[in-house]
């Protein structure tokens, strides 16, 4: 039997499920999401003799970007070419968008150690665009913020693009509402910061000033989210032209994947 790439479908969240226990050491949030990526739409499957193993996902984000996300395929059918399958189904559907006006380009991050996936995009024509370091920290005592909001861009210490969670949007005033509708926004001691909903991503923080000063301040309120959420951590993403906050924040407690010895989430884009 031929596979077929379908939309997904209520009934699909089981295979998904299972998929994402036997991703990332049973870490991927896929299952989490799954009911937020049905209802968002241009959410897909592969489907082999009645039993889906593969997914992806595009996410259309402020600034006409396609983003690409949760292209995973079952471990069982690994090294089978599926996972170029669905890649150039997504890129047939980002060449639909694009043609109807309504994306010009596609993005996605991963982990810099995702060889197959990068190697995959770099001969797909997609070239990468920024890179940050994920850092993570265990949480301390926590004191709760109080609900606030993005009053202006200037508020953000971040040039060309602004993280949430594992996307990354595109500094611009588009981001700035789509930001305010949609994600989880703090305030504490005069300092802000975001953070992404469990049920749509992995909820990395985001605190608006990039000093080592702002990070320590929020660090209590920042436990606080993650501790009510059901998270073990603080994880930021850091913007490679901020390296000079490394040293500072290992003094914090925050670590690295790689103990920075380079940045591990690179960020991908390709014109269309």
């Amino acid at each position: 039997m031929e596979p077929l790439i379908r939309k997904a479908k209520p009934e699909d969240k089981p295979f998904i499920e299972e998929i994402s226990k036997l991703t990332w050491e049973g870490e991927d949030y896929l299952a989490r999401v799954f009911e937020t990526w049905l209802k968002d739409g241009n959410f897909y499957v592969l489907e082999l003799e009645g039993k889906v193993i593969g997914t992806a996902k595009l996410t259309i984000l402020p600034d006409k970007v396609g983003w690409l996300e949760g292209l995973r395929v079952h471990p069982n059918y690994q090294k089978r070419g599926f996972g170029r399958l669905i890649q150039n189904f997504m890129l047939t559907k980002g060449r639909e968008l694009a043609e109807k006006g309504v994306i010009n380009a596609l993005e996605f991050s991963t982990y810099f150690l995702n060889k197959e996936s990068i190697a995959m995009a770099k001969k797909d024509g997609f070239k990468i665009v920024e890179r940050f370091y994920y850092v993570q920290r265990a949480l301390g005592d926590g004191e709760k913020p109080k609900p606030s909001k993005i009053d202006s861009l200037e508020e953000l210490d971040y040039k060309g693009y602004i993280p949430y969670g594992w996307k990354l949007l595109h500094r611009c005033e588009e981001s700035l509402k789509w930001l305010n509708r949609k994600a989880e926004i703090r305030e504490y001691k005069g300092l802000k910061f975001l953070y992404v909903p469990m049920h749509e991503n992995e909820p990395a923080f985001t605190p608006f000033k990039l000093s080592t000063e702002s990070i320590k301040t929020l660090l209590p309120a920042m436990s606080f989210e993650a501790k009510k959420i059901g998270y073990d951590s603080v994880d930021m993403m850091l913007p490679e032209d901020r390296s000079d906050l490394i040293e500072p924040l290992k003094e914090l407690g925050f670590k690295n994947w790689t103990d920075f010895k380079e940045p591990d989430v690179w960020v991908f884009r390709k014109e269309l």
